[in-house]
């Protein structure tokens, strides 16, 4: 059984797995030996949540006051081990630490109080991001608004970027290395996360300062997308310590640097991935 399939089935199923491991008399492998895929194979989508930390107020200049959310694709995930597939075309590309939550039972309009039920556990994602193609796919542009009268019209300078190739290009998402079930941990607003370029420690966070917690996020997006058994929510980017030390995560260009990123939250685990295909 695939684990988006024990996912999808829920915690009778998961029960009955872990009676079977206790007795299990197989062939084992050593955890470095194994080859990791993506913990959801074909998630039917990746909501990301934008500037989803306290550390992000002071830049922030105007914005909702209730959660931002995307969406990445599922080609765009890859496993704990893989290689992110970057190219010269990309231009600046950076990594950005998160907690993702995996949904396990699925609805809509979820109320608040409900979330934590939805959820079958968590894991760790790694929302890799090209600064230089958001810049490159932004528009300056008069948009058109009815106008207060009857018929007319009235413009208004905005600028848009939408999130399609600067945080959907393949392996712009590494997850894993696996899930950490909703019981183990009792907390997900309580946990250190911290992330790695080599052997530098970039930034050090914890997923209390994020600006909009699990329940109140589950219950916003899911007033918008039906929520479904295998869909995975990332909470928003690690940044605090970046911010008191100097050092950002927008300063490791992957593309220049090369390397290896790995990013760790308690409770959960270690997800590493070198970066590959550079000229």
């Amino acid at each position: 059984m695939t684990l988006q399939a024990l996912v999808e089935k829920g915690a009778e199923e998961l029960t009955a797995l872990a009676r079977a491991l206790e007795n299990f008399q197989g062939e084992t492998i050593p955890l470095d030996q194994a080859t990791f895929l993506p913990p959801i194979a074909r998630p039917g989508k990746i909501v990301c949540l934008a500037l989803n930390n306290s550390a992000n107020a002071s830049r922030i200049l105007s914005g909702p006051s209730t959660p931002a959310f995307f969406s990445k694709p599922a080609s765009a995930l890859i496993g704990h081990g893989a290689a992110i597939p970057l190219r010269q075309i990309y231009g600046r590309v950076h990594p950005e630490p998160e907690l993702a939550a995996v949904i396990g039972l699925g609805g809509k309009d979820i109320a608040q109080e409900d979330a934590y039920a939805h959820v079958f556990g968590y894991t760790v994602h790694n929302d890799i991001t090209s600064p230089t193609m958001r810049t490159e796919d932004t528009y300056h542009y008069r948009a058109i608004y009815p106008d207060d009268g009857e018929g007319g019209v009235r413009y208004v300078d905005t600028h848009v970027s939408y999130p399609g190739r600067y945080k959907g290009a393949d392996g712009f998402a590494p997850m894993g290395p696996w899930i950490a079930t909703r019981d183990a941990v009792p907390d997900p607003h309580a946990l250190a996360i911290s992330c790695w370029h080599d052997a530098t420690l970039i930034t050090s966070d914890n997923t209390a300062n994020l600006t909009h917690h699990l329940p109140d996020v589950i219950a916003w997006v899911s007033s918008f997308m039906t929520l479904e058994a295998g869909d995975v929510i990332s909470l928003g980017t690690a940044l605090s310590a970046a911010q008191k030390t100097g050092m950002a995560i927008q300063n490791v260009d992957l593309n220049r640097l090369g390397g290896t990123v790995t990013v760790e939250i308690e409770m959960i685990g270690r997800l590493t991935n070198s970066v590959s295909g550079l000229a």
